[in-house]
């Protein structure tokens, strides 16, 4: 496939490069308007029952590792033994005393049934366009040429080095920012192939459906309450990989990272070393 002519209002010393293709930008953005949906539809879900626990079974008087809940307008949240008040984000906020505020929730007033039409058709969007993301990788080869870390990049002190140019706010110029670093192929490779799978597996074994057609998936993670336990942590860990990615965005340089995702085409920050 011939890539598209650079843009010709770019600036004639600059360096252009064509870094993403159509397939991955389609991905991109169906994916984040995807996923924005299901957190915040699965935030008023776990409004219902705002409670976690391990095993098969799990009510109001079993004994949770995840509590969040209120003393009337004293909003807490309760983990390991302690009690942490969260008056005014968790617990009771906005006027409300759900676990999660109506800001970050889909529908905004409790509403589980609208909720839960909500998730189960964007799970489907989900899940089609992860495989359709997955079949192209593997035809395309873009998850070998640009995910996969290189014999060099997967070593420690490698990895090492990176972790502290990161920490450093370092970030790859030049050269080294025509591809993906490491921490980035790590974190793309561990949605992809961790996360989002599991997310996609604890759903399921949700579902009473599921599990009377596939018992198997509450032996995998020993009970529907274990279950709703990993799923609701593996969302956690998509919401911390978007803050992330959000705040690398705009230190990297917000419109050029933008352009690349909505054009394809990325200007390489002058190496100024």
């Amino acid at each position: 496939m011939n890539e598209p002519s650079p843009p010709s209002d770019a600036p004639s010393d600059a360096v252009v490069i064509y870094r993403t293709r159509l397939p991955v930008r389609l991905w991109h953005w169906t994916n984040a308007l995807t996923v924005f949906v299901m957190l915040m539809s699965g935030l008023m879900i776990f409004n219902a029952h705002p409670r976690l626990y391990w095993g098969a079974y799990g009510a109001n008087f079993d004994h949770a590792w995840l509590e969040i809940g209120n003393h009337g307008t004293a909003g807490y949240v309760k983990t390991a033994g302690l009690e942490i008040p969260t008056t005014g984000v968790l617990g009771y906020a906005q006027g409300t005393d759900e676990a999660f505020p109506p800001l970050v929730t889909i529908p905004s007033h409790y509403d589980l049934s609208a909720a839960r039409r909500w998730h189960f058709f964007f799970a489907w969007i989900l899940v089609a366009a992860w495989f359709v993301f997955l079949v192209y990788s593997l035809i395309s080869r873009h998850l070998w040429h640009d995910l996969a870390l290189t014999r060099e990049e997967a070593r420690p002190s490698s990895l090492w080095r990176d972790i502290k140019a990161h920490a450093r706010l370092h970030l790859p110029r030049g050269e080294a920012a025509r591809h993906y670093n490491p921490l980035q192929k790590l974190a793309y490779l561990g949605v992809l192939g961790g996360v989002l799978p599991l997310m996609v597996l604890t759903g399921l074994a949700m579902s009473p459906a599921m599990d009377a057609a596939w018992p198997w998936l509450l032996v995998m993670f020993d009970g529907r309450q274990s279950a709703r336990s990993v799923h609701f942590l593996c969302a956690g860990a998509v919401a911390l990989f978007i803050a992330g990615h959000l705040a690398m965005v705009l230190l990297a340089g917000p419109i050029n990272e933008l352009r690349s995702m909505i054009t394809g085409w990325y200007r390489l920050p002058e190496d100024v070393s």
